[in-house]
Formats: C-alpha cells, structure tokens, sequence
C-alpha cells in the first residue's frame, strides 16, 4: 500500500484522537469515512451474507475499539479495512453451516440482460464454492482476485507475509479448479476473475 502523505497521516491520527477521547462527532465521521470501504471488503470475502449486518456491526466495534492502538501508518480507511477482513476470517472459522444467500452476486456493469444474469449465477456457483475453501484462503483469494488487489497489499491487510499470501490465493485457485471440474460455468468464471498470482508460490 502506498505511504500515507503527511497531511493525510496528521488528518488519520488528529480524527483517531479525537475518537479516543469520545468526541461523537469524529466517531461519526470515522464511520461516515470508513462505512463504504468496510462494507466493501467484507461483502468481496463474504459475499450477499445473511449475516452482513451483524458482521458489519462487528467490524466497527472493533474499529473503536482499538482505536487506541492506529499509529497513522496507513489511512484509516485502510486500517478500517483491515480489521474488516480480521472479523471476517472469525466469522468464517466460526460459522457451523454455510452462511452465503442464494442471491449472492457480484456488481456488473454489463448492459446486456442475459450476461447480466449469466454473471451473477456463476458468482453465487463461486462463492457456494468458497464455502467449502479454508477461510485464509478464502479470504486472501477474494481480496487479491474477487477484489483485484495487488498481492502486497493483501498481506498487509490479512497481517501475513507476501509468500504467505501468494501460497494461500494459489491453494484457493488449485481447489476452486477441482471443485468446477464438473460446473463449466464456474470454470469459466473463475478464469476470467483478474488472477494476481498466476505463477506458483516458491516449493509448490
């Protein structure tokens, strides 16, 4: 992730202050900041999830929370996020039954009606896939190659190393391949989804 300009960091750190100390209003300008980002990456890892509200109610507890711990080294939104996708591993490791409604779908911009609909039956065939994946790498597979999301980035924001990352979106591609070997329509989603890692980690 890029570095955070000065005026940023000092705009990030007076706001997190601010929050610390019980000041409303900054509480609800962190939210009102972060909500959109935040919403955004849990919905990549989780999908249309029947549980979104309460997840993302978690989130932001969690957000003020530790609150007194933001060093200002990344934008809040960043950090936000972060701790986003860290509450939606919990919920994935936590969770008895798949938890993805059938009306999981992903945003499209296509005009074409039929593609359209195409596109969102094989994201709810993709994400009833990622249901049966190991959640890091689930996760790690959503925001590097759902989301798009340069592999870096992705570490910093799972607090895991690069060639952690590069091995746990590698395995997530290896298993959604054996889950769609008989599913054409999700093979050929998944080959289309931007991949970041398209060689094999290191020892593969």
């Amino acid at each position: 992730m890029p570095s955070l300009a000065p005026a940023s960091r000092d705009r990030d750190a007076d706001l997190a202050a601010r929050c610390v100390g019980g000041e409303r209003a900054a509480q609800r300008e962190v939210f009102q900041l972060t909500r959109a980002a935040v919403h955004h990456t849990l919905f990549r890892i989780l999908g249309s999830n029947q549980d979104m509200e309460d997840v993302l109610q978690e989130t932001f507890l969690e957000v003020f929370r530790s609150m007194p711990r933001y060093a200002a080294r990344s934008s809040l939104v960043t950090w936000s996020c972060a701790i986003a996708a860290h509450v939606a591993l919990g919920h994935l490791r936590g969770r008895r039954r798949p938890a993805t409604e059938l009306s999981a779908e992903l945003p499209t911009s296509d005009p074409d009606p039929e593609r359209v609909t195409a596109a969102r039956a094989a994201a709810r065939r993709l994400y009833a896939a990622l249901d049966r994946l190991d959640p890091t790498q689930r996760v790690a597979f959503a925001l590097a190659v759902i989301d798009g999301r340069p592999l870096q980035e992705v570490a910093e924001l799972t607090d895991a190393s690069l060639s952690a990352v590069k091995t746990r979106v590698w395995r997530a591609r290896k298993e959604l391949d054996r889950l769609a070997k008989r599913d054409p329509v999700l093979t050929a989603y998944v080959a289309e989804l931007a991949d970041h890692s398209a060689t094999e980690p290191e020892g593969a």
